[in-house]
């Protein structure tokens, strides 16, 4: 069936909102603030016989578009098994290795009849706050097995059929800290599912099957042809870049993520065999979030491409089985987020290559992932989770953001007035660093100082799994790298620092004790001394460097 331009227009509008729809509906009723307030989960719909992505919601975050893709193939080969299905079914399972990314990311996964037929899936994802393991909140910069980042789930049946499998809640209330939060996060992705289908099913009505299935093909094939026009654009030949990571948290080593990208014919190849084995520590990733990840990537360099499976068409991907990238159980990947940004990092600076006019220098690369918890005075615990901003990389028109959230995700940081209210602490510092963007002709974003005081009257147990703590983020044209990544605790006898730069367990605060996050900033783009004496009194001005830095980088006095 052939759709003219406008109804194509329609349906993606209907479709998307459906997602977006989905989206708000979990933000405003999950209990736990990275859902809640920083928006980490993500919904869509896929492809009934494949599984590959017809539509995500504009709101969620990026990365989760290609590995869903894989969570729903994942069911698609639990059905085909022997599982069965019927209407009234939904899937839930966190299992990295099977289109998962990490533990704490909970999928649920439910298929939608039309006329007793399998017409597509719908699927919801979000952060849970603590799925049991070593360390609350599972990021385990030790770990050198999944099993003491949590439990892990296979994709099984939470609904037959409509009726809910309370043995399936009771598993998972008993293998969390804070089964409340959790349970009122399945809560809210399960009425995400809801709302989704009646709204599909509405559609549907209001259009017809065949018409929506017809505009599901036209919408993949637009997005395959204006991504081969993309790569068409580009020069053949091949680009390489590589880049780093500080350690895996269990061998104090750097770890190489490298990619060969060759341009040719309307087709791009994205080789990454020249990256690290599969390490000990937990920064490795599976082959299903690789993948997303070069997808984010490329929406990033070419942000007109419609978000769906049609993306990745032109591309194809060498991705070596048992690497650092490519990993199966039970291999350690609660850090993933720290892997993938290098992954999407080295995708820029191999497009940068090609395209030296659109070249973007580094962005902060680590969501400095930490972990707080503690126990109420009623024995019960408390876990906070949160991520934290940079800067972002200074590019061919302007200066990198300040305070700016990784490429991963469109999530927010969460605001310190939630994260108080919702915890025994109390940030007594949250501002911008100075000096941390890298000098240039565009300067790199600053990142940012947060200081954390345990309020707790107990004991507060600290984890940090971070990154970049000893490559700082790249500049490119002849800018300057970034400021390095710290993190520092009060004990009894002063500030102390991780013996592996940007990860640590086992640190525990008492009440007035603090904690201090110093994130990096961005690359900086082009020749610094070339940067107008008025941006860098500017700078100056607001605090963004200091007079020292202005000196010697850009040759300023005042």
């Amino acid at each position: 069936m052939s759709l003219d331009a406008v109804t194509l227009a329609v349906l993606k509008g209907r479709l998307e909102q459906i997602a977006d729809e989905m989206d708000a509906t979990l933000y405003r009723s999950a209990f736990n603030p990275i859902i809640a307030e920083a928006r980490d989960a993500c919904h869509g719909l896929y492809q009934a016989e494949t599984g590959a992505t017809l539509v995500q919601g504009t709101k969620g975050l990026p990365i989760f578009v290609g590995a869903m893709s894989f969570a729903v193939q994942a069911v698609i080969k639990r059905v085909q098994a022997g599982a069965g299905l019927e209407p009234g079914d939904t899937f839930i399972f966190n299992d990295p290795y099977e289109g998962g990314t990490h533990l704490n990311d909970f999928r649920l996964v439910r298929p939608v009849f039309r006329s007793g037929k399998l017409f597509c899936w719908l699927a919801s994802v979000g952060h849970w706050l603590d799925i049991g393991g070593n360390v609350p909140g599972n990021y385990n910069p030790r770990a050198t097995e999944s099993h003491q980042e949590g439990v892990r789930f296979p994709p099984v049946k939470l609904f037959r059929a409509g009726v809910i499998q309370q043995d399936i809640l009771d598993i998972l209330a008993a293998n969390s800290r804070v089964p409340q939060s959790n349970w009122g996060d399945l809560n809210g992705q399960l009425n995400a599912l809801d709302l989704g289908e009646r709204r599909l099913l509405e559609l549907l009505d209001d259009t017809g099957d065949d018409v929506v299935e017809a505009a599901f093909g036209a919408l993949a094939d637009r997005a395959a042809a204006l991504m081969q026009a993309e790569v068409e654009a580009l020069p053949d030949g091949h680009y390489a870049f590589e880049d780093y990571l500080d350690n895996d948290g269990v061998v104090d080593e750097r770890l190489t993520i490298a990619l060969d990208m060759t341009v040719q014919g309307g087709r791009m190849t994205l080789d990454f065999s020249r990256s690290s084995a599969a390490c000990l520590g937990p920064i490795n990733i599976s082959y299903a979030t690789s993948v997303a990840a070069c997808y984010v990537a490329l929406k990033h360099a070419f942000p007109d491409v419609p978000a769906n499976a049609g993306v990745l068409r032109p591309i194809d991907f060498v991705i070596p089985d048992n690497s650092l990238l490519a990993v199966g159980p039970p291999r350690p990947v609660a850090g993933y987020t720290e892997t993938i940004l290098r992954l999407i990092g080295v995708i820029f600076g191999a497009l940068g290559k090609a395209m030296p006019d659109r070249a973007t220098a580094a962005p902060f690369g680590t969501i400095n992932a930490l972990s707080l918890s503690g126990q109420k005075q009623d024995g019960t615990r408390w876990v906070m989770f949160s991520f934290f901003g940079g800067g972002l990389g200074g590019n061919p028109e302007t200066d990198g953001l300040h305070h700016a959230n990784n490429p991963i995700s469109t999530a927010t940081i969460p605001p310190a007035e939630i994260m108080e209210a919702a915890y025994p602490v109390m940030f007594t510092q949250w501002a911008l660093r100075p000096d941390s963007g890298g000098a240039g002709l565009h300067r790199g974003g600053v990142g940012a100082v947060y200081e954390i005081e345990a309020l707790s009257p107990g004991t507060t147990e600290v984890a940090l799994l971070g990154e970049r703590g000893r490559y700082a983020p790249f500049g490119v044209t002849g800018g300057s790298e970034g400021a390095l990544n710290r993190f520092t605790w009060q004990d009894g006898t002063g500030w102390q620092t991780p013996p592996m730069a940007s990860k640590i367990v086992g640190v525990k605060l008492q009440k007035g004790q603090r904690l201090r996050l110093e994130s990096p900033g961005g690359g900086g783009w082009g020749d610094p001394k070339q940067r107008a004496r008025e941006d860098v009194a500017r700078d100056l001005r607001l605090g963004f460097v200091t007079a020292e830095v202005a000196k010697r980088e850009y040759g300023y006095e005042a």
